[in-house]
């Protein structure tokens, strides 16, 4: 799975299932959307603000996105869990109603600090306010410590969970979407089945 692209400015991991079980416990309905589609679809915290219902067709029990970093169209299979949360949620009348609606608008880096406090929240890692207060008796000389987690930790999350399905890298590259247009370009011809019998190995991390 080292092919799968994670890239990000800090190195990141993949969340345990006992961890992202804590941090739904304390998310907000919105957060929660977001977390699941994290985990089954590995999208990017900026391709989830932009998610309206035009993207999701529910009969088929798909999303197409085109991608902000590549500019790809995928078409991702909706994992059940995902799916039985989504058809929980308010559609409204407009289809172009954001899936998140308290996302809109917001800048990415905005939202990130907002998940940072939620993952402090669930008890993964130290608030930024109380990781401040230390700093400053420290003095400038206390250098700011890097989380592992992040919402990207959910791409990571959703690659580590398909390894561990067993589910095959070409497969798995294609799900999260790979970064290189060339290999994304040799991969068009995995079916809808192939990768739907993959998501649905998935386990389902809102079990209790």
């Amino acid at each position: 799975m080292d092919n799968v692209d994670t890239s990000d400015r800090h190195q990141r991991r993949a969340f345990t299932l006992p961890e992202l079980k804590k941090l739904l416990a304390v998310a907000s309905d919105e957060w929660r959307t977001a977390i699941l589609l994290g985990i089954y679809t590995g999208l990017r915290l900026g391709d989830v603000q932009a998610l309206t219902w035009t993207n999701l067709d529910l009969q088929a029990k798909e999303l197409t996105i085109r991608t902000q970093k590549t500019g790809r169209v995928q078409i991702l299979p909706l994992a059940a869990p995902l799916l039985r949360h989504i058809e929980t949620l308010p559609a409204g009348d407009d289809p172009k109603a954001a899936l998140c609606p308290a996302f809109e608008g917001k800048p990415v880096h905005w939202l990130s600090n907002q998940f940072y406090e939620l993952l402090a929240s669930a008890g993964l890692v130290q608030s930024r306010g109380d990781h401040q207060k230390k700093a400053g008796k420290q003095g400038r000389s206390a250098r700011r410590q890097m989380s592992d987690l992040s919402f990207h930790s959910l791409r990571h999350t959703a690659t580590s969970l398909l390894k561990n399905a067993g589910v095959s890298d070409v497969v798995a590259r294609d799900l999260i979407g790979h970064e290189s247009e060339a290999i994304s370009r040799s991969y068009t011809h995995i079916d809808a089945e192939t990768k739907r019998a993959a998501v649905e190995k998935l386990p389902d991390v809102t079990a209790a």
